[in-house]
């Protein structure tokens, strides 16, 4: 307890948080006293300078002396935490609010030793008999104010407490001078049954440094605040990782992570901020992608923070188009649902190519087809393939069927299929009654970006017929309205409430669109595809909630 509170033995900021109640802690306590073994404590010594825990129960640990040593604990945490509340008498303050105070323990002297923890720790009641009970901050001090008035009983009692507290033998295996990967590969062992520690949480602990305050934590949550403050959400740390070791080392696999520099780490991270806004800008105004829910993948974050790093100015001419189409073969082929980290090392080579002047090449097809829609665009808002249709809507600046304002395309309304934004076309019941399959209802061709009040107050369940047409007495313009929807009123069957007429000139209008930013190159004649993440109807009523409409 000593060396916590003199600042050589520290909690790591990736353990989880001190969970035990008092009356578990309390039961640890009674071992001690009966001289019960409590497990070992695993102890990483090192002179890494971590992201630690910063106070206990209120209490500012001070920080390790210069020069010396650190003894992180990787297990234990819990033990040594309840330990030194007990000892310090702290009050510990819970998820919930309330805090618990470790001051009002007490030890019963007439109780015997070898009965259970509910009668050897009790809390004081106010007629309690006078020296019966001692609290156990003092029998831990090892202060006893009364013990000269105290019955001959209860004071040997009280001496054999104190001799067995003061010579109790803590079981500790110590873990010198290895890498912090290692300590961390430990720690992760050693909670097999609990969360796995992650990259971020272990870069957070290993690049935090006292003197010049830098706290990645802290850093990424005022980036992500940045970010919000815009409306664009919140975007993944592991990509901020993943951007940070490609400018450094040009690798950013888990390993080459965990062995980044972190004074250059530190040095680099303003670097990375500046890189993912003015990324978060492009995405924004450029591709009018106006909220990171809609991205068909958080990563792509990474290879155009890469170029606007090496970058001064936005692209424009033929680097507009080749990192237009750059994006687009990223999200239409799946190309980040697996190995991601070698792709954007992969990426990253390519945006290089683009910033001297020349023109990247590709190892994989991207099939933007009719058939390919329609084999691939059940409606799924996990999938990249999807998303990368919704961003084609979204560029479109789809306009209210009610009166041509812009519809306001919301993160909290994009994160799942039933989202407010989303409107089958042709409504769901309609479709029901005539036969049509789960699979054809619920396609991303059917889908369309509306405001809420559309949905739930005119459109509901009536055929398309019915609802176009009040809105074209309300709207003159709905013609060229729906044209932002990509549909055209009067050649895909929408006064006929045809829907395989309208299934089939929206696939090849959606397939027109993406065409553009898109353009055939020899291998996706070859039919080497991406990672497709394809539809399997049996999964049809797990992966596709009920859309609105």
């Amino acid at each position: 307890m000593h060396a916590i509170g003199c600042g050589t033995v520290k909690i790591p900021q990736f353990q989880r948080d001190f969970v035990w109640p008092k009356a578990k802690s309390a039961k640890l306590l009674d071992s001690i006293l009966k001289g019960y073994p409590i497990g070992t404590f695993i102890l990483w010594k090192t002179k890494e300078q971590l992201r630690t825990v910063r106070n206990i129960g209120g209490v500012d640990l001070p920080p390790t002396p210069s020069g010396d040593y650190t003894e992180q604990v990787l297990d234990g945490q819990q033990r040594l935490t309840s330990l030194y509340a007990s000892v310090r008498g702290l009050s510990i303050k819970r998820d919930n609010g309330k805090p618990e105070s470790f001051v009002d323990m007490f030890v019963d002297l007439d109780s015997d030793p070898d009965i259970d923890i509910d009668l050897m720790l009790t809390s004081l009641d106010s007629d309690a008999e006078e020296g019966r009970f001692v609290r156990l901050v003092d029998l831990l001090k090892g202060e006893f104010e009364l013990l000269s008035q105290l019955r001959d009983d209860r004071r040997e009692r009280l001496l054999n407490y104190k001799k067995r507290t003061e010579g109790y033998r803590f079981s500790i295996i110590l873990i010198q001078d290895s890498p912090i990967d290692v300590a961390t590969e430990i720690f992760t062992r050693l909670n097999v049954f609990g969360q796995a520690l992650s990259v971020f949480e272990i870069m957070v602990a290993k690049t935090y440094d006292h003197e010049t305050e830098f706290d990645l934590a802290e850093r990424y949550r005022h980036l992500n605040e940045k970010l919000s403050e815009v409306n664009y959400g919140t975007l993944p740390a592991s990509a901020m990782l993943q951007l940070a070791s490609l400018l450094m080392i040009g690798e950013c696999r888990k390993k080459n992570i965990l062995k980044l520099d972190t004074s250059e780490f530190r040095a680099m991270w303003p670097r990375v901020e500046e890189a993912v806004e003015r990324a978060c800008d492009y995405f924004k105004g450029f591709y009018r992608i106006p909220v990171s829910t809609l991205l068909p993948y958080a990563s792509l974050i990474v290879p155009f923070g890469y170029f606007f790093d090496q970058h001064p100015d936005r692209p424009t001419g033929v680097e507009k188009d080749l990192l237009r189409e750059l994006f687009w073969r990223v999200s239409l082929s799946g190309r980040y649902t697996s190995g991601v980290e070698t792709k954007l090392a992969q990426d990253m080579q390519r945006v290089d190519t683009i910033l001297k002047g020349g023109e990247p090449k590709y190892d994989y097809a991207v099939d933007i087809s009719p058939d390919a829609i329609t084999n691939r665009g059940v409606f799924r808002t996990g999938s990249s393939f999807i998303k990368a249709i919704l961003c084609l809507f979204a560029y479109r600046q789809p306009k209210s069927f009610a009166d041509e304002s812009l519809v306001t395309i919301a993160n909290e309304w994009l994160k799942r299929a039933n989202s407010k934004n989303y409107h089958h076309f042709f409504p769901k019941a309609y479709l029901r009654k005539r036969g049509y399959q789960p699979w054809e209802i619920n396609h991303v061709v059917n889908i369309t970006i509306v405001d809420d009040y559309l949905n739930k107050r005119k459109i509901k369940t009536r055929a398309p017929s019915d609802y176009m047409n009040e809105f074209a007495e309300s709207n003159p313009a709905i013609t060229s309205t729906m044209k932002t929807h990509l549909i055209d009123l009067d050649a895909f069957g929408v006064w006929d409430d045809d829907y395989d007429l309208f299934f089939e000139k929206r696939c090849r209008e959606i397939s027109r669109a993406l065409r553009k930013w898109v353009p055939p190159r020899p291998i996706d004649s070859t039919g080497r595809q991406g990672d497709y993440d394809d539809f399997d109807p049996e999964m049809l009523e797990e992966e596709v909630p009920d859309a609105v409409g």
